[in-house]
């Protein structure tokens, strides 16, 4: 258990935000690609040839499916934020933790929000630039190291439908309690 009195704690919707902000700056992306992609569809509809319908169809089908991707993508990274801060609260900082979110830049984000809700996100980010991780390591790993990751499960479970994480700590009273 942590025995330094824990920084002031953030909404969870703050947290939830933060964890995520590099996705939702993409949603936001992804929404107005897709109206854009809507547009061309919908004239080509009206005036153009099957080809190019085609064309449209699929680039707004493509920037329209990300939408939820990315939603998804950032509940799942939500979780990992809840499971972070919880192990390190109850461990302290450990390597072996810092290395279970080190994959891809939105699963250390996760790590880092939750090390910083601690008062342990420098040590963490010094874990990781001892790693060689940078700040511009933005590709997961996994990607690089194996081309047809899409065809596999371990995929699609870890990056769009990891399970709901029931936080074992309630932070904000845990931290009400630290300055008492």
């Amino acid at each position: 258990m942590a025995l330094n009195p824990l920084p002031i704690q953030p909404p969870a919707f703050i947290s939830y935000l933060r964890v995520g902000r590099l996705l939702y700056l993409s949603l936001i992306l992804f929404i107005l690609e897709s109206w854009v992609y809507w547009r061309f569809l919908d004239t080509a509809i009206q005036q153009s040839s099957l080809v190019t319908i085609v064309f449209w169809a699929w680039c707004f089908m493509f920037s329209f499916i990300h939408i939820y991707l990315v939603m998804m993508d950032g509940w799942s990274r939500y979780q990992n934020y809840k499971r972070a801060k919880d192990q390190l609260y109850e461990y302290g900082f450990k390597p072996r933790i810092a290395e279970t979110y080190m994959g891809s830049k939105c699963q250390r984000m996760a790590a880092e929000v939750a090390a910083e809700e601690l008062g342990m996100e420098e040590q963490l980010k010094s874990y990781y630039r001892s790693r060689g991780i940078k700040w511009y390591h933005y590709v997961p790993y996994f990607m690089l190291k194996e081309p047809l990751f899409l065809f596999k499960k371990s995929f699609w479970s870890r990056t769009f439908l990891e399970k709901n994480y029931q936080a074992k700590y309630n932070f904000k009273n845990l931290q009400l309690e630290s300055t008492i």
